[in-house]
């Protein structure tokens, strides 16, 4: 096929609907697999069809028939998120059938959406599902993170939670290309907190399933923090407070330890020291920091390239397991980004 031309014979695909939504942790019965008739592109669209797709812990709050940044899932209808696929129909000038692009129609095995909704990449750089990890939203947020929202300087002393995920496995070694004296991360057990010395560059590592958090961070910062990279909340954020030094500054990413609660999480208990130390917290949401992709997935693609940036995946093979992808995310299973592989 070349540009311009459309599927020859019917499509018929899988997708994931929302079945119902979740009261607490998500379960099996909260998703329901559905085999649909894939329409051909219109005018100004592609076809695409998924080789990869993303799941997230924010996802868990669009489950929710709640009032948010970005718009619930509706019941009965396919879920959607970050997907990487290959143009198999295009109907588009400026997208031809064989590019492979990244889009938000995940969650299902074929997609049809408008050219503008949909980025070309350059997989000779990266393969193509590092557009979803490193390269994409999730390596992004710890480069604005770290650069613009509580911005490391030379010989700051950096706090990261959930430092083995998506995000905090390359926030720990973007801190320290930004000048960073000390990077400290909080994972879940002893294989993942030896991971963030090993394999991303940490100086020291908690493993914050041992309760002793804040007397870990303590040891581990003895004259205190600088920068905290926020994606847990909680007792993490509590700890973080307990531990910046005067000025310092927390990004807020994420509260994961909230998000299959069921009723309101109480705030810090120390959240005056906030103000006693001049802290600044500010949050974060990834769209507001797309401008910056020009400029970080160069960067980060050499990174790749001259082996000084590691990152690591977590493959689930199949739609039909991308909702146990999802639930093995809020529950701490991936060690870097979690993916779905699709097809062959």
């Amino acid at each position: 096929m070349t540009a311009n031309q459309t599927a020859a014979t019917p499509l018929t695909g899988r997708e994931i609907h929302l079945a119902s939504r979740p009261v607490g942790e998500p379960g099996p019965d909260n998703f329901e697999l559905v085999e649909v008739a894939v329409p051909q592109p219109g005018e100004g669209q592609i076809l695409v069809r998924n080789t990869w797709m993303s799941v997230d812990p924010y996802m868990r709050g669009r489950m929710d028939d709640a009032e948010s940044y970005i718009p619930p899932f509706q019941l009965g209808a396919a879920l959607d998120g970050s997907a990487v696929g290959e143009v198999v129909a295009s109907r588009s000038e400026s997208i031809p059938v064989g590019a492979t692009v990244t889009h938000f129609l995940g969650w299902r095995e074929y997609a049809v959406l408008d050219a503008a909704d949909a980025t070309v990449i350059d997989t000779t750089i990266a393969p193509a599902q590092a557009y979803l990890g490193v390269l994409g939203t999730t390596g992004l947020t710890a480069y604005a993170a770290l650069t613009e929202v509580a911005p490391v300087r030379e010989g700051d002393v950096v706090f990261i939670s959930a430092a083995a995920g998506a995000v905090g496995s390359v926030a720990g070694q973007i801190a320290r290309k930004l000048g960073a004296a000390k990077v400290i991360g909080s994972a879940g057990g002893p294989i993942k907190t030896k991971k963030l010395i090993t394999d991303f560059g940490y100086d020291a590592a908690i493993d914050y399933r041992d309760g002793r958090l804040g007397e870990g961070l303590a040891e581990a910062a003895p004259d205190g923090i600088d920068v905290y990279l926020d994606s847990v909340g909680g007792d993490h954020l509590e700890a973080a407070i307990g531990s910046a030094r005067v000025g310092g500054r927390v990004a807020l990413v994420g509260a994961i330890s909230t998000y299959n609660n069921t009723a309101p999480a109480p705030g810090p208990t120390n959240l005056f020291q906030a103000a006693a130390k001049e802290l600044t917290l500010r949050g974060l949401l990834i769209g507001s920091y797309f401008h910056l992709f020009p400029e970080y997935v160069p960067l980060a693609a050499g990174w790749l390239a001259d082996g000084t940036l590691r990152t690591e995946e977590t493959v689930v093979g199949g739609l039909e397991q991308a909702p146990a992808a999802f639930m093995g995310v809020l529950r701490g299973a991936n060690t870097g980004k979690m993916l779905v592989r699709l097809g062959a």
